[in-house]
């Protein structure tokens, strides 16, 4: 059994020991036998939650890594860039579902089966039925749907201002864009700095080298489980990921005239934060539900590092330039992006 699996399992056992020890003078033994099974129920969650969201947050690491650097060529002294991008991500089908069964639960059955095979947060709209007994009141839900989305396309802004001794600021911001079943933001800064500057050989090639270390924050949110109880509404109806990034990239390039060639070294290290949300019932006046699980979902959250690869295309019209990306490595990242060069 993975060591996750066992202490989600030992969580919903203290979940029920707490609940149980803290309500004995309030409560008859049947009540604290249901605290108990609250406590199983909310460790039947934990597990399910891991395996549905994380392919989401390794995949918005990726969408979040690729088109910092339009060029690693120095530009004038104070000269700004803006851009509007769009971003397209190739959803794996190896990461849009997994299987469950029933002895992966504590609380929960599968309706009608023994195993399902159910949808990641990137994965289709298939649901199943999860039902469990709560003092003699059956708890009946449906599995959460993922995006059923082949490809995840969502725009941002960019902008870029060179500053002294060949270092340029970098900056991206994007709005809450609208996924089916959940919502994606992703904003960071950077610096980067020109080193072929020190090597005018090369750079008389129209050669160019950089390095950029860069901040990004992601965040990504999806419908979860609505599971409503005699006690309330358990208030976990909505699963975040919070993704904090630090990329360190290395940049070159050939220029042909109006034609920039660029490939790029990205090697990023993020940390993970998940939470539940949702509209509170009346459960939170017995134990407080989102503040435990989130406690809880601390056991899940890891540090990752990725290594990715990417080639762009800059070509000039004027001030302006078109420039599209591809980013390569676990997953498949496009963008294509118009920028202005003041």
């Amino acid at each position: 059994m993975p060591l996750t699996q066992k202490l989600m399992r030992k969580s919903g056992v203290i979940i029920g020991l707490f609940a149980t020890f803290f309500f004995t003078q309030k409560s008859e033994a049947q009540t604290a036998t249901e605290l108990e099974q609250i406590g199983y129920l909310l460790s039947d969650a934990l597990l399910y939650s891991e395996q549905y969201i994380i392919p989401a947050t390794d995949a918005a690491v990726y969408q979040a890594s690729t088109s910092w650097v339009n060029s690693p060529k120095k530009k004038s002294k104070w000269e700004v860039t803006l851009g509007l991008h769009t971003n397209v991500f190739f959803v794996p089908k190896s990461d849009r579902k997994f299987s469950i069964q029933n002895s992966d639960f504590q609380f929960f059955e599968i309706e009608g089966a023994t195993s399902a095979t159910v949808p990641t947060a990137l994965g289709n709209g298939n649901q199943v039925y999860l039902v469990g007994d709560l003092g003699g009141e059956q708890i009946r839900l449906k599995t959460p749907k993922g995006i059923d989305q082949e490809t995840v396309v969502y725009p941002y802004l960019s902008g870029a201002i060179e500053l002294p001794y060949g270092f340029e600021f970098l900056a991206r911001y994007s709005t809450k864009t609208k996924l089916k079943k959940g919502d994606y933001q992703v904003y960071g800064f950077g610096l980067k700095h020109n080193f072929s500057q020190y090597f005018p050989k090369i750079e008389a090639k129209n050669i160019y080298f950089s390095a950029s270390a860069i901040y990004s924050k992601e965040d990504v949110s999806f419908d979860f489980l609505d599971i409503n109880t005699a006690y309330g509404n358990l208030g976990i109806n909505q699963l975040n990921g919070l993704v904090d990034t630090y990329h360190f990239q290395l940049s070159a390039s050939k220029e042909f005239k109006k034609f920039e060639l660029i490939t790029n070294f990205i090697i990023n290290r993020s940390s993970f934060q998940y939470i539940v949300s949702g509209e509170t019932g009346s459960i939170e006046e017995v134990i407080p539900i989102q503040q435990v699980i989130n406690d809880l979902l601390t056991q899940i959250s890891k540090d990752k590092t990725n290594v990715l690869g990417e080639v762009s295309g800059r070509y000039q019209i004027s001030k302006f330039y078109v420039q599209s990306s591809i980013a390569f490595g676990k997953f498949v990242n496009g963008n294509i992006g118009v920028q202005y060069q003041f």
